[in-house]
């Protein structure tokens, strides 16, 4: 009897130790689960808010980038003297094409970019010659300034921050360039966070060197789909080591309409 009772008391110690150590490991793990939804329930919410592409896009369209026509005029001046240039744009997708209208010298003076391809075409060449969207148009305005500025195609962007510009809040973003046939290698680009527009940029070297600054506008109001929609009236560009060397480019008449393909084409430049 007495070795009974003594295998018995083991076997009941054995079976709550088991039960002991059960519960323990149960306990450990409900601690476990309780810390892990603590510190997703704290941890900042970063996919909550737009995508760097998502706000790209959105500030595109003010300033051109829409799949529809569209048409507006540019007058370009430089802050040291020299006569203003006027240009005919006309914007499809990303096609676009700037027809000099003044001064006299440069009339007929025709810029097409065929999506990243850029052409010139003077009248009394043969034919239309190859140029780079970086190479200087006019005081610190380049070639690509002229034309629709597709951020969203064209540039990797990242979010860097948030910081109030002019009082307003805005999304802080780096822009890095996807090809080198682009106006800029880097840009950090400012846009405002309830409206979507670009307000503010600097124009970046490979290294991250600040060597022009811009500034937008945005008084014009566009009909597109039905909708009153805000659209660029104003880009002063400014030498980032001369305050004192500004270029402005001034859009006037903005409208939609109706683009044939045909006047992109850049066979039909000498026509």
């Amino acid at each position: 009897m007495a070795i009974s009772s003594l295998a018995g008391m083991l076997l009941s110690e054995a079976i709550l130790g088991r039960q002991r150590s059960f519960a323990l490991r149960f306990l450990h793990h409900l601690l476990g689960l309780s810390f892990f939804f603590t510190a997703a329930l704290s941890a900042p919410t970063f996919a909550s808010g737009p995508t760097a592409e998502a706000i790209l896009e959105k500030a595109d369209r003010a300033r051109g980038g829409l799949s529809e026509g569209l048409r507006w005029k540019i007058n370009l001046a430089s802050s040291g003297g020299g006569q203003a240039a006027e240009y005919d744009v006309k914007v499809k997708g990303v096609n676009v094409i700037a027809r000099c209208e003044s001064p006299a010298r440069q009339k007929g003076e025709t810029f097409l970019f065929n999506d990243r391809n850029l052409w010139i075409y003077r009248p009394g060449l043969k034919k239309p010659v190859s140029l780079s969207p970086r190479q200087r148009l006019s005081g610190q305005a380049a070639n690509g300034d002229i034309a629709t500025t597709n951020y969203a195609r064209d540039y990797v962007g990242e979010i860097e921050g948030k910081e109030t510009v002019e009082g307003k809040a805005t999304f802080r973003l780096l822009l890095k360039a996807k090809d080198k046939n682009v106006t800029y290698d880097k840009i950090r680009y400012w846009v405002t966070q309830d409206t979507y527009l670009g307000v503010k940029a600097e124009f970046l070297t490979l290294e991250g060197k600040v060597f022009k600054r811009a500034k937008f506008a945005y008084e014009h109001k566009l009909a597109v789909a039905g909708k009153n929609v805000p659209f660029v009236s104003r880009m002063d560009i400014t030498d980032a080591m001369n305050e004192a060397s500004t270029t402005s480019i001034l859009y006037q008449s903005p409208s939609a309409e109706p683009l044939s393909d045909t006047i992109f084409n850049v066979n039909n430049l000498t026509r």
